[in-house]
Order: structure tokens, then sequence, then C-alpha cells
């Protein structure tokens, strides 16, 4: 019980900071020589081995049959040399020792001994599931979220998550009291889960909990956004089914934080494409190079929940006991002719009555064209979307208030990278800024009336820190507008992370 309380085993992780594994197994044995011989010949001799079979901190694929005897041998063997350490350590310090000599070490090396040889226990019962995502991600995912592909067989766990505060002006642009108060949030925290069966079959998940408490009475939630089985035939050409993300836009795939600028997503991607939009369904993708496609046939939205200010988003089915009376059809298609240019185009389509005579023949149809370049430190990315909807005018007086015939919205960016230049590091600082202009209701059907406050522009600009890669610091400033004047300015904080 002692060793749990020290290693951290089973409770979270160890208190210090994690060594390299690839030594640490060959430092823990070699250093057990100084102990006692006659007390650690035998466990030395043992585990010895175990430095090669541990693959210098490699991951290992899931065993199984004779494979997973082995581990336990191994796991076992290595409990039994940390608790012959742990006995030693609780000698030393019965006698007060104050440190190592010749022949014996001291408290505090024992201790990271110990420490080290926990760390590699653990990494030998979950394997790959604990190693660092490396490599690029794949189509249609973020880094963190593609973990799975580049197991080798087993278990893979990631996650990002954010958190952000927000500092509202206390006018609207009409100079009428805004009456909003600052507001400080964890708006994510997010978990994949995935199991790799072989070379061609996997399965992936994220669970995201969202504004840090869920449950009754409660501002939080949580939700599966997508959770599907993955069958790649080639490289060509693949499968994959269960609760699919829609392949729209640039953030409704690839939305974790440290790999887009802006505290805040844009509002183009969150209105006007639905972000994040999951649905149930299945279909085909592949990358073949230098195009990239995906094609799935999903549950469609529920007209029922559209509106004037948000337009489609709370149509988002989500497989939540999804409404499948309508499906829809969505693809994707990206062109890369040379590294760090995406071309490329989207589109989803289908009815969205599900059966309710009051909706009529409700069809959306979504489409964006959208570019990125990213070159020498440089980033630059356009989106333009523009969604219709059929049977508006019915929708309208089914819901109660003037749904769009016509969505509509675009968002330009750029930012610059100033450590670019520098060839030994990693870190990144790079001023951005971005433009959006958006309308819910770029059209109404005849007889209903527009809302100008739904005709809106957002500018962000900003300052991106990654200290690496995997965690961005992120201020900016957005100055908001409408074409009714009741917009608020605000000043955004938020730190984001990827695993």
């Amino acid at each position: 019980m002692g060793i749990e309380r020290r290693a951290g085993w089973g409770g979270g992780a160890p208190s210090r900071s994690r060594r390299a594994l690839g030594g640490c197994l060959a430092l823990v044995l070699w250093g057990a020589s100084s102990l006692d011989p006659g007390s650690l010949s035998a466990a030395e001799g043992e585990a010895g081995p175990l430095a090669n079979a541990a693959g210098g901190g490699a991951a290992n694929p899931a065993p199984s049959g004779a494979e997973s005897r082995d581990l336990e041998r191994r796991v076992a063997e290595l409990e039994a040399l940390v608790a012959r350490l742990q006995a030693e350590l609780e000698r030393l310090r019965a006698v007060g020792a104050a440190g190592g000599t010749g022949e014996s070490a001291g408290p505090a090396e024992l201790e990271r001994r110990i420490e080290a040889l926990a760390l590699e226990i653990e990494r030998l019962r979950i394997g790959e599931a604990a190693a660092p995502h490396q490599g690029e991600p794949v189509p249609g995912f973020g880094p963190a979220a593609s973990k799975v592909y580049r197991a080798r067989k087993g278990v893979s766990i990631g996650g990002y998550g954010e958190a952000l505060y927000q500092n509202f002006d206390d006018r609207t642009d009409d100079g009428q009291p805004s009456g909003a108060t600052a507001e400080a949030d964890l708006e994510r925290a997010v978990f994949y889960l995935g199991y790799k069966f072989n070379d061609r079959l996997l399965f992936n998940s994220e669970l995201e909990f969202e504004h840090a408490v869920a449950g009754e009475g409660e501002k939080g939630e949580v939700a599966v956004e997508f959770a599907y089985v993955d069958f790649k035939a080639t490289r060509s050409f693949g499968a994959r089914g269960g609760l699919l993300l829609v392949p729209v836009g640039f953030l409704n795939e690839m939305h974790e934080p440290p790999i887009f600028h802006g505290a805040r997503r844009p509002e183009v991607e969150r209105v006007i494409i639905p972000a994040t939009w999951s649905e149930i369904g299945f279909g085909v993708y592949g990358d073949p190079g230098p195009i990239s496609y995906r094609a799935y046939l999903v549950t469609s939205l529920d007209a029922g929940g559209f509106s004037a200010a948000q337009g489609i988003r709370e149509g988002r089915q989500e497989g939540a006991e999804a409404k499948a009376a309508d499906l829809a059809v969505t693809a994707r298609v990206d062109y890369s002719p040379v590294p760090g240019l995406i071309l490329g185009a989207s589109v989803f389509t289908g009815k969205t009555g599900q059966d309710d005579p009051s909706l009529g023949r409700a069809r959306v149809t979504l489409w964006d064209t959208h570019a990125e370049w990213n070159w020498r430190g440089f980033h630059l990315r356009g989106l333009y979307t523009r969604v219709g909807l059929g049977d508006a005018d019915r929708v309208s007086l089914a819901v109660g208030e003037a749904v769009g015939q016509r969505l509509a919205g675009w968002y330009g960016e750029v930012a610059y990278n100033l450590l670019a230049p520098k060839k030994d590091t990693e870190q990144e600082l790079s001023p951005f800024c971005r433009y959006e202009s958006l309308n819910t209701q770029a059209r109404v059907a005849s007889g209903f009336t527009a809302d100008p406050g739904n005709d809106r522009r957002v500018t962000t600009c900003g300052l991106t820190y990654k200290p690496i890669p995997n965690i961005a610091i992120k201020v900016d400033a957005q100055n908001l507008s409408n074409r009714s004047g009741s917009a608020v300015d605000q000043v955004n904080v938020a730190l984001g992370y990827l695993f």
C-alpha cells in the first residue's frame, strides 16, 4: 500500500515529472546493484531481460494468450523489485541515513528509482494508451483524435480541453447598457478512447464534458461527439459507421484548441455551419493523395429545432434517439497540390421534416468552399458557406419565428508565427486577425420579416502562444456588430491543450 501511495498507482499520475521511459528500467536495474547484493541479486537476474523486452519505452501491442501470461509475469517481477526497493528505503529511513555510500543508495535516489519502476509498470499494463501522439493527423481528425490510427494495436487514450475567460463591454454598439458580466468557464474537457483490433479494423470515440458540471439544473452536459467502427482496406478506400462527424467546414472535424487561432471558435462555423455536428450513419473515405475524400449517408436534421437567430443549429440530432424518417447525404473533397496548401469543398443535403406534416418538404442543402495555406510561418485561411431551406414558410409557421430561407457566411484569417525563423525551437508566437460576415436570415420567405440583429460582423485580432505544439495560450479582442446596433464587444483569454 505504501508503494501505491508513493508511485501514484491507480490514483492518478505520479507527483513528479515523468522522465523518459526509454532508459528508466535499465537505470533502475543498474541502480539496484548498489543495494545489498545478497538481497537483490535474484531479482536483478530475473528482471534483467526486461530492459530489452520493454523496448526502451516503445509501445507494446495488446497482449493475448501466452503474451498476456508473459506480461503478467514481467509485471509481477517488477512489482517484487519495487517491494525490495521499498523495504530498503524504509530501512534507511529507520537508521536515519542521510545519503548513499559506495554500497548503498540514499533515500532520495531510491524514491527516484521506485517512481521510475512504477512508470514502467504502468506502461506495460496499458501499452500504447498513454504514449504521446506523433506524426501527422489523419484527414478529418485532429492530432489527438488521430492517435488510435497510429497505434500498433490495443487501447489508445487522448483528449483535449479549453478554459475560457470572457470580459464584455458594458455598452452595446448603440450605447445602451449591455448588462453582460465577465465569465470564466471550463468550456470543455474531452477524452478520446479508441481500440485498434488489427491493421484494418479499429474503434474510435470522443466523450465530451462541457461547462465543468453536468446534471439536473446544471449548465454543463456530457455527450458522445463521435463513436464509430472503421475498416481501412487501402489508403485509397475505407469504410466507417456509427456516430460520425459531418465532414463540412474546417472546425467541425478538426476542433482541438491548439490547432486553430482565436480563444473562441469562428461564429460562421458555429452558427451557419453548426459545429460540432455529428449524426449516425455510414460511408466511405480515402486519402490517395493529393486528394482526400469522405462521403456518408446519415440521419438528417430535424427542422422542428430551427430558429431565426441560430438557423439550423438546434436541428442537430447528435445520435440521441434520432428521428430517421429523413436521411441525408454529405460529402467532402480536399485537394493538396503542394505541402501546406489545401483547397476543398463539402456539401450536406437532405429533407428535414422527419414525418411532421407541419414542416412540409423542408430540405436543407448546406455547402462550403474552403482554402488554407501554411508556409514558413505564414497562415492564411478562408471559407464561404451557404444554406438553403425549402418550405421555409411552413417551417417558420411551425416554429413560430422567421427561419431563414437562405443562410450565408464567410470569413478570412491571417497569422504569422514570429518564431518561425528560429530553427531550434518548437515554440510559436502568432499574431492573427480574422474577419467574419454571417446572416441567418440572408433571405426569408414571403410574408416574413428579417431581424437586422441577425446580420452580423465579427473582427477578431489577438495572439496565440504555444510553448509546445500541444498547448496554446490565446488572447484576443473581438469587435462585434450587427444592423440593429445591439452587439457587444469582448476580450477573451483561453488556455487549450491536446494529448
